[in-house]
């Protein structure tokens, strides 16, 4: 049975591992990965076909524990406690929830120092106890008869003394004052652990396609003192197609991998005479994970030659290999044979492919359907997605129509159909 720490407004956990509120949803994984003989039985919980309208929800079944991360920015949003019975708890070092002690009302007050009555949620039939970042529930049925109160106002809310030798039914931890408006907080300081990460990627680009990108980067500390001094910093860096490996690794840092392409295996597509002569030397990527962006580099010129930008939906083949790349492109819409852009006219990480036909219109050709597999006996239990090119972009879009990645090409060229690059994270 896991002992907990509870930190109001922060996080549970232990000495060796801690969800933080704030914490990228990569991170808590990788702590269940690290414990999996102690955590075991996790489930994974998303909206299949609406992705952004649900929280992501990581539960620990084994453990009666639930972590809720914001669909959009991916982040713990709140951590839930479902079932006391399975899990240790204690507040600055002295349990409140055991198997030797039961979480009443009484010891929630002499742990906490409750002294605001509860409210009655009529509906629920349970009492909430509500203190900042944290939450206590309280079952009604546990008592012979309904509590006699009267509402102070509308909902069937009312505040009142909450039953002597009620039981806690849930716990949740979370940032503010209520539990129902609350958000993910920026990332903590703990769970930057030496990376960078993106706030936001724009596209920058002209009338006939993709110039390069421009990114605002997050970092905290760097050198050597105590990291308590360290602060979040904030930093612009932009990169071009044609700019060279150098140029790269100054305003970005060391990829977190480097991925040679092995093999081309659309060049089937291409109308090339010579697709089948195997290249002597192969092109590479830049692998930047924490950036949710790779990097193609062509292998005799080793300059910038194509980016692609990872979306990281639930349900996608590539889930949880790169965090979340938000960003914008503007898109230039023909109208009367003129070109014309709008400010309104942006595409996100979060739209749709047929809000983005709507606006640049359908493609010429049929897509190409692309079938990840790590290996020929391997299958993917979560099907093929489809390619379509368009203004020097390749849109890899999921069959629940949102964008699972998107490819942009330096200068036009001759190419065959349209498929976003294997970028070396499909193990």
């Amino acid at each position: 049975m896991l002992d907990l720490e509870v930190v109001p407004e922060r996080s549970l956990g232990n000495e060796q591992w801690e969800f933080a509120l704030g914490m990228p949803f990569s991170q808590a994984i990788s702590i269940l990965q690290k414990h999996c003989r102690i955590i075991k039985n996790v489930q994974v919980l998303y909206s299949e076909q609406t992705p952004l309208s649900h929280d992501l929800i990581l539960n620990l079944t084994q453990d009666g524990i639930k972590l809720l991360f914001d669909a959009t920015n991916q982040r713990l949003k709140v951590i839930e406690v479902y079932d006391l019975s399975k899990v240790k708890l204690k507040y600055c070092g002295v349990h409140f929830n055991s198997q030797a002690i039961a979480p009443t009302i009484e010891q929630i007050d002499q742990s906490f120092g409750a002294t605001h009555p509860g409210v009655y949620n009529a509906a629920e039939q349970l009492f909430h106890l509500n203190f900042r970042g944290l939450s206590f529930s309280f079952q009604l049925d546990s008592w012979n008869e309904a509590p006699k109160y009267e509402p102070n106002f509308a909902l069937g809310l009312a505040s009142l003394q909450i039953p002597h030798g009620a039981m806690v039914k849930r716990m949740h931890i979370y940032t503010g004052n209520n539990l129902q408006e609350t958000r993910a907080p920026a990332m903590p300081l703990a769970c930057f652990l030496g990376n960078i990460y993106a706030e936001c990627v724009d596209v920058l680009r002209d009338k006939a396609g993709p110039l390069g990108l421009k990114l605002r980067l997050l970092t905290a500390g760097g050198g050597l003192g105590v990291m308590a001094d360290a602060k979040v910093k904030s930093l612009e860096r932009t990169i071009f197609f044609g700019d060279s490996c150098q140029d790269v690794l100054g305003a970005l840092g060391s990829p977190h991998k480097v991925f040679y392409k092995s093999e081309d295996k659309m060049k089937i597509h291409s109308p090339s005479p010579h697709k089948q002569v195997p290249s002597k030397c192969n092109d590479y990527f830049f692998n930047y994970f924490t950036l949710g962006v790779d990097i193609l580099f062509d292998s005799t010129t080793h300059l910038v030659k194509k980016f692609v930008l990872h979306t990281n939906y639930p349900g996608h083949y590539n889930f949880n290999i790169y965090h979340r790349c938000d960003f914008k492109i503007p898109l230039v819409i023909k109208r009367d044979g003129a070109d014309s852009q709008t400010e309104d006219c942006i595409l996100t990480t979060y739209s749709k492919w047929d809000q983005i036909q709507e606006l640049l219109g359908h493609p010429m050709e049929k897509p190409v359907v692309l079938h990840r597999s790590s290996s020929a006996n391997n299958t993917n239990p979560f099907g093929s997605t489809f390619c379509f090119g368009l203004q020097r972009m390749i849109f890899e879009v999921m069959q629940n129509n949102h964008i699972a990645s998107v490819t942009l090409y330096g200068a036009p060229r001759t190419a065959g159909p349209a498929r976003p690059e294997s970028s070396g994270s499909s193990h």
